[in-house]
């Protein structure tokens, strides 16, 4: 199947630099559209963890793919650093009309055994500490929440636009009560959002990527795990984005590999793995 053809879509895509973010950046350039990439990590300032990877390289990889990148830093954590992104957007190209939050530093400080507070991955939770399940949430939903309200006004204002939330499926515990917390009020701010704008033409959803075999993956050892790779969720996101009839899924946390069993689209590798779900 070829990419379909978002040529005319301004595409917002936060969290970006590395992981799914960069897969769906990916993607959507694949299907020609214009992408603003977003993230902390950058060639010309800070970068997460002293990582290598930045919104730069996943900016001229969009337009390697032959859609057309734009790179921009924010924290996603900052309302008003999230704020200012969006407005500068709708100044320089007019319009959003795909908004994705793939944002997500819960795992910042895991070395595939430990997070930085001592615990193993799964600890019961009353043998942890409490202290840093505030930071799970700042890791992923308060920035799903703060694009959203950012991005809203102009779509509501537009009456249409499309809202995706990296997520993970909630249907089953996923091992780790932090992790799971997380991504369970990720997939509630979806469906949420997807109730208050759809009788605003405007579409919000969850998407939920497999094991995906990012950097992170790959530099813990963990990569043989992975079921997918990160361009797998992009074409999902950009199938999605040319689907006339995209406000039938308002609300739900949409599967990759369901979804590429309904589009006709592959993985990287031309494969398209089942859906499978397990915490990272």
């Amino acid at each position: 199947m070829s990419a379909p053809d978002l040529s005319q879509k301004i595409c917002l895509v936060a969290g970006a630099s590395r992981g799914v973010g960069r897969g769906l950046a990916r993607a959507l350039g694949e299907a020609g559209a214009t992408v603003i990439v977003t993230a902390r990590s950058s060639e010309t300032g800070a970068r997460t963890e002293m990582r290598p990877e930045s919104i730069e390289d996943t900016a001229r990889m969009v337009d390697a793919a032959g859609g057309r990148g734009h790179h921009y830093i924010c924290d996603h954590r900052s309302e008003r650093a999230t704020d200012t992104l969006v407005h500068w957007v709708l100044r320089r190209f007019g319009r959003i009309d795909v908004a994705a939050c793939s944002v997500w530093g819960g795992n910042e400080g895991y070395d595939g055994e430990r997070y930085p507070d001592g615990a193993d991955w799964g600890t019961p939770f009353w043998r942890r500490s409490a202290e840093p399940y505030l930071g799970f949430l700042e890791a992923g939903p308060l920035p799903a929440l703060l694009l959203a309200r950012a991005v809203a006004p102009a779509m509501v204002a537009a009456r249409s636009g499309l809202i995706a939330l990296v997520s993970f499926g909630t249907e089953d515990y996923l091992g780790d009560v932090f992790y799971d917390s997380a991504k369970a009020a990720t997939n509630r701010l979806a469906l949420a959002f997807a109730r208050e704008l759809a009788p605003h033409g405007v579409t919000a959803l969850g998407l939920s990527p497999g094991f995906v075999a990012t950097e992170r993956a790959r530099d813990l050892g963990q990569d043989g795990l992975a079921t997918e790779g990160p361009l797998y969720a992009g074409r999902a996101l950009a199938a999605l984005a040319a689907d006339p009839d995209i406000a039938g899924r308002a609300g739900a946390v949409l599967h990759a590999g369901d979804l590429a069993r309904i589009y006709g689209f592959t993985d990287a590798d031309g494969a398209q793995p089942e859906r499978f779900r397990i915490a990272p």
